[in-house]
């Protein structure tokens, strides 16, 4: 108990010294998360919403390709973008993208997306039929119809952005491989934290895990008030 007391210590020691290194890592984390998971939504909920209100041959096979991507590893997203990245194998190689915060955005986009589509499917099925029927019945554009799904079911999608938000904040598989855990370039809190522990530094590792779980939560918190703020509209 105390080694995580004198880490808690540690960690609020660090946020208080204004050390540039450590809100460079924290900024760059925040803002690889929040593009992809932007990005991620503006894809993906448009997406969940077609497949949950549409009817087409393949819909079945659809979904279930959804279904198994939103729990693809994330070595294999952050394989597949150094494939695509790679100046050996990449067909945008030549770009020397690989091993910058656009490489590491480009594979938490590739986690994101499809448990962002999923979520937002399994939410819209949820909700009860007869309001799309009804809806309908008055003369309710495709459009209008989907803009009522939607809403009718914005408590689970602002919920998606939650899960969402905290796969892409401890994820380290990917942006590892893609990013290269450079300082002062691609360093983010998760390859800080595996790099430390790496070195046998755990106490610096824990008190790294602990800012990150305090950004966590107090970005939830946000998400949260945003949410409730929107219910009662």
């Amino acid at each position: 108990m105390e080694y995580f007391s004198q880490a808690f210590g540690e960690a609020i020691r660090l946020l208080l010294s204004m050390n540039p290194e450590l809100y460079s890592i924290i900024g760059l984390s925040l803002g690889v998360t929040f593009t992809a998971l932007v990005f991620s939504a503006l894809v993906g909920i448009p997406f969940g919403v077609l497949i949950a209100l549409k009817k087409f041959p393949g819909k079945s096979a659809v979904v279930n390709i959804i279904n198994t991507l939103m729990g693809i590893p994330p070595v294999v997203a952050g394989l597949i973008v150094y494939i695509l990245l790679s100046n050996q194998t990449g067909i945008v190689g030549d770009r020397r993208l690989l091993f910058t915060p656009f490489a590491m955005v480009l594979a938490q986009f590739m986690l994101a997306t499809p448990l962002m589509s999923g979520l937002t499917y399994n939410a819209l099925k949820s909700v009860d039929p007869l309001i799309a029927k009804s809806a309908r019945s008055l003369g309710a554009k495709p459009w209008q119809i989907a803009f009522t799904m939607v809403k009718e079911a914005r408590f689970s999608i602002y919920t998606s952005f939650i899960i969402v938000f905290g796969r892409l904040i401890a994820e380290v598989g990917a942006v590892m491989m893609v990013g290269g855990n450079i300082r002062y370039n691609t360093r983010v809190m998760t390859t800080a934290i595996a790099m430390h522990k790496g070195m046998g530094e755990f106490q610096e590792a824990l008190a790294l895990g602990l800012i990150l779980l305090i950004i966590s939560f107090l970005i939830n918190g946000i998400i949260e008030i945003i949410r409730n703020r929107g219910g009662d509209r």
